[in-house]
């Protein structure tokens, strides 16, 4: 049987577990007074994924700070974001020891963002493994190939849209390789960044449909209708730096032992090491 490897994006699980339950003010707090309700439900998010895919490794992600080389590129990346709420910032430290407690491996490179990670370890080991990405990030789907699946999470636990090679383009109508030049054209506004100023996702899908990639519809741009024309060549170096900004890198120096992976629950230890952590509730997630 081929092992699985489950990559998890652990940002994304954090702040969707911590704004799912804040929405109540309920922070849930250690008897030193931390709060742990992100960490609690990304717990729970963490727990019913292993149990849905059936991983024989896990190594899980994380974002190493705010500043990357795509800061480096675009002074505006994630400059709309706010800072988190001061009841999430204890919680990231303490989400790490957590996880490292389950006997899961963290992986973070400084000057990188999490999908890097998760992008180089993909390609690294998608050869050899059958392996599933756990994420809310749409960005990711561009990583979806053979053997490298996407689990978007979905409102509620325990749903998933899962996009495999087989599936992604009667789902999005576009290939995965292709969703790097959507975010060219169109930009993202999350990560807000422009791309060409008046194209959206309906007139990006129909320029992909007709010329594939950006390199080809540049070599065609003089036989676009006029309007296009001057939207794309009034906005070319956004449009070839929204495209860099979208791109995955999976070929970052990350070390990554993929022996440690592997998946060896030691439920007595785990649960001493929550009780030391004050984190008792957590226990009774772990069956």
């Amino acid at each position: 049987m081929k092992n699985k490897l489950l990559l998890v994006d652990g940002m994304a699980l954090l702040f969707r577990g911590f704004y799912a339950t804040a929405i109540r003010k309920n922070f849930m707090r250690t008897i030193s007074g931390v709060p742990t309700n992100g960490v609690y439900q990304f717990l729970r998010y963490l727990m019913d994924a292993m149990e849905t895919f059936g991983p024989t490794h896990i190594i899980c992600c994380w974002d190493m700070g705010s500043k990357t080389f795509r800061t480096d590129m675009f002074e505006g990346y994630k400059a709309n974001r706010g800072a988190p709420p001061e009841e999430l910032v204890p919680q990231f430290d303490l989400v790490k020891e957590v996880v490292d407690a389950l006997g899961i491996q963290n992986v973070g490179l400084a000057n990188y963002e999490a999908d890097d990670c998760i992008g180089t370890i993909a390609k690294r080991y998608a050869s050899s493994y059958d392996i599933t990405i756990l994420t809310g990030d749409q960005d990711i789907l561009q990583l979806v190939s053979q053997n490298i699946a996407v689990a978007i999470m979905r409102k509620g636990q325990g749903n998933y849209e899962v996009f495999t090679a087989d599936n992604f383009y009667e789902k999005r109508g576009i290939s995965p390789k292709q969703v790097i030049d959507m975010k060219g054209l169109m930009g993202d506004t999350a990560d807000n960044y422009p791309g060409v100023k008046g194209i959206g996702e309906k007139t990006a899908m129909k320029l992909l449909a007709e010329h594939e990639t950006i390199d080809m519809l540049l070599e065609h741009v003089d036989k676009l209708p006029m309007s296009l024309q001057t939207k794309i060549k009034n906005n070319m170096d956004m449009l070839h730096l929204s495209r860099n900004l979208a791109e995955i890198k999976c070929d970052v120096p990350l070390e990554c032992e993929i022996e440690k992976a592997k998946w060896l629950f030691e439920r007595e230890k785990t649960i001493e090491k929550f009780r030391e952590m004050e984190l008792e509730k957590l226990t009774r997630l772990l069956g």
